[in-house]
């Protein structure tokens, strides 16, 4: 299962000539792709106008999400704790729960944010950063 996170939906949605599109349908294949809430809000709040919210809403309906359960927030704000003892930051703990919803689910995240590097460092974070320049996705952590 794939964990798709809002720094690659970004790049799909922005594709106007269907690569990164292709890239990423390539990457994929046939293995289960699915959505955090978290990725479901961000792409949300980022609509430019009524349309584009509608489009988007109705487009991730559709779509199939991990969800969070009453652990994910504790153990997504330690990777936070820590990352902080250690005197490393990432730029939203919004990211520690999209990581912790990939660590409990087994599921591998496919981002194309930094954060997720650092996060790795302190978690078994099983990760590809989706690299767009050459289209093709590596393999970023295990």
């Amino acid at each position: 299962m794939i964990l798709v996170d809002t720094s690659v939906w970004v790049e799909l949605l922005r594709d106007r000539e269907g690569a990164i599109v292709q890239a990423f349908h390539q990457r994929v294949q046939n293995e289960i792709y699915v959505l955090s809430r978290f990725t479901q809000l961000e792409l949300l709040q980022g609509a430019k106008n009524q349309t584009e919210w509608d489009r988007l809403e109705d487009y991730l309906a559709t779509q199939y999400y991990l969800e969070a359960t009453e652990s994910t927030w504790v153990a997504a704000a330690r990777i936070y704790f820590e990352l902080r003892r250690q005197g490393k930051t990432v730029n939203s703990p919004i990211d520690c729960c999209i990581a912790q919803l990939a660590i409990q689910n087994r599921a591998i995240l496919l981002h194309r944010d930094h954060d997720f590097s650092t996060i790795a460092k302190v978690r078994p974070l099983p990760a590809e950063y989706f690299s767009i320049s050459g289209f093709k996705a590596t393999r970023f952590s295990d």
